[in-house]
């Protein structure tokens, strides 16, 4: 009777042990049935609109791949941190959701100070970030050393820089041009320099240079003196907020000479303060026109404008883009192993993406195209595309 009471007991526990491990598995797959990616985006804060357009990119990036199966056969979970558009911020967006989140790779930030905030950060972690919009070519090299888990998925500030010098002095003739550059912006400065180096290297002359800060409201002192050098085109590298503001004053001025800038203008809200008027005769950098032919960008602004009731602008197809670029890192890693997805965004090659084909180079950058717009009654035209 002992000895069947003793079998009956060791019985018990035994089935114990092997539930309990059962158990164990069955929670490590309910651990990791999804992918945590992370977002750090500028939500709140001075260019809330780039961080959450291109916020919105990639969660329809994601949500179609979870629609279809997911990755791995597993769903990606978007885990969105906010860096209120602050460089301190955004290293503690990268620390919050590497520490508490977990996520194994991040998407993000959208504005160049905010990302090389957040990559030491990342890099100390060995998790990869790819930002969507980052240009500064700080972003992934530094001191002529690449940053291992940095990446980008548009083209770089030299890159348009370039394209717009060119556009000025091939296009639309201009032998003479005035640069009204935001001081406060490492963004603003390097293309006020490219610009420069390549107008002057075609042939150009550039007869003004005037700075402002971000937030200044009146810039009609300096643009009185812009006009007094009588330039044919005036480049303002910099972002919608100012940049609206500077054409509108400029044209009340009667300063009607083409205006120049960059994919910082790209936003519904530079048309809403300088109005369509003003907007006459501008013509700015981008990654992408909502009027290009191509039925991937048809489909993609009829996919966004039914997730969200808008037209997407650059931030939003870049951020769209950076989804479907970490989608198919992970996919050919074959793995959610942060490293191993590292190095298959480094291998990225030939992918077919919304703004073109693109491959990653040795310093981590997109070889693409860029387009210039020209703005035509307050809306984006497109003007012509521009190869690398």
């Amino acid at each position: 009777m002992r000895n069947w009471k003793v079998a009956a007991v060791a019985a018990t526990v035994l089935a114990m042990v092997f539930a309990a491990g059962c158990g164990g598995k069955t929670e490590t797959k309910t651990e990791s049935k999804d992918i945590k990616i992370g977002g750090n985006f500028e939500m709140t804060g001075g260019v809330a609109q780039y961080g959450q357009s291109a916020a919105n990119g990639v969660k329809l990036a994601f949500k179609e791949v979870n629609a279809a199966g997911g990755v791995l056969g597993k769903q990606i979970n978007f885990v969105i941190a906010d860096n209120k558009s602050e460089p301190a911020e955004a290293a503690n967006a990268t620390t919050k959701l590497i520490s508490q989140d977990k996520v194994v790779a991040i998407v993000g930030p959208a504005a160049s100070g905010n990302v090389l905030a957040s990559i030491p950060v990342a890099s100390e972690h060995k998790i990869p970030l790819l930002t969507p919009t980052g240009t500064n070519p700080k972003v992934t090299v530094e001191n002529g050393k690449v940053k291992d888990y940095a990446f980008r998925v548009c083209f770089i500030d030299p890159f348009q820089g370039t394209i717009m010098a060119n556009f000025a002095s091939n296009d639309l003739k201009a032998k003479t041009a005035a640069i009204y550059v935001d001081s406060s912006s490492d963004y603003s400065k390097a293309l006020a320099q490219v610009f420069e180096q390549y107008f002057t290297k075609n042939g150009g002359k550039i007869v003004a240079k005037e700075a402002f800060l971000q937030k200044d409201q009146d810039f009609k002192s300096a643009l009185t003196k812009i006009k007094a050098t009588n330039p044919e085109v005036v480049y303002i590298p910099a972002y919608y907020e100012e940049v609206s503001k500077i054409i509108k004053q400029a044209r009340e001025l009667g300063l009607s000479v083409p205006m120049l800038g960059s994919d910082g203008w790209d936003s519904p809200k530079l048309v809403e303060i300088a109005g369509a008027a003003a907007l006459t005769n501008t013509f700015f950098t981008n990654h992408y026109s909502s009027q290009d032919k191509d039925p991937r960008v048809a489909k993609f602004v009829e996919s966004y404008k039914k997730e969200y009731g808008q037209e997407p602008d650059a931030f939003a197809v870049l951020g769209y883009d950076g989804g479907l670029m970490m989608i198919d890192a992970i996919k050919r890693a074959n793995s959610t192993e942060p490293v191993k997805i590292k190095e298959a965004l480094a291998q990225i090659k030939n992918l077919q993406v919304v703004t073109g084909i693109l491959s990653m180079d040795a310093n981590h950058d997109p070889i693409k195209s860029a387009v210039i717009i020209e703005m035509k009654e307050g809306k984006q035209t497109f003007r012509t595309k521009v190869n690398p």
